[in-house]
């Protein structure tokens, strides 16, 4: 599985905004000043996300985005989920129901790739945002870095 720009520039939005919107809103030219992402960009990242209902924009002088959920009850499975879609690795038609495979009743390799699929959503559903917030916090003390930008 390779996550495209969506999910990996996402992510880092998302631990920014966790970061910096506790207090109040975070303008999205904040967001991607510190992170390095055109703004224009982000506002497409972000419409994805609002739409899933992980942020919530605010209008006005003082607008901008915060979380629409405290950061402990957003996994990097939804956030992901949410700009990418399906994050199967594999795309395997006998591990539908109703999808017309004609080897499905023989083919063990359907059981590896379910095996995979559930790994890597197992993986990413365990993880939250909370988590990234406060190893971001740990980060930037240890090495000065601003937010998620280090990690590029």
């Amino acid at each position: 599985m390779k996550l495209s720009t969506k999910g990996r520039y996402g992510l880092r939005a998302l631990i920014d905004l966790a970061l910096y919107s506790e207090e109040e809103p975070v303008p999205i030219s904040s967001v991607a000043a510190r992170q390095g992402i055109s703004e224009s960009y982000l506002e497409q990242l972000f419409g994805k996300l609002r739409k899933a209902g992980l942020v919530q924009s605010i209008r006005g002088a003082q607008g901008g985005y915060q979380l629409a959920k405290a950061a402990s009850e957003i996994s990097v499975g939804d956030i992901l989920r949410a700009l990418e879609g399906t994050l199967d690795a594999v795309e395997c038609p006998g591990l539908k129901t109703d999808a017309g495979c004609e080897g499905a009743d023989v083919c063990v390799t359907k059981y590896v790739w379910q095996r995979i699929n559930d790994s890597i959503t197992e993986a990413v559903n365990e993880i939250g945002l909370d988590q990234l917030v406060e190893e971001s916090r740990r980060a930037q003390g240890k090495s000065g870095c601003t937010a998620v930008k280090c990690e590029n």
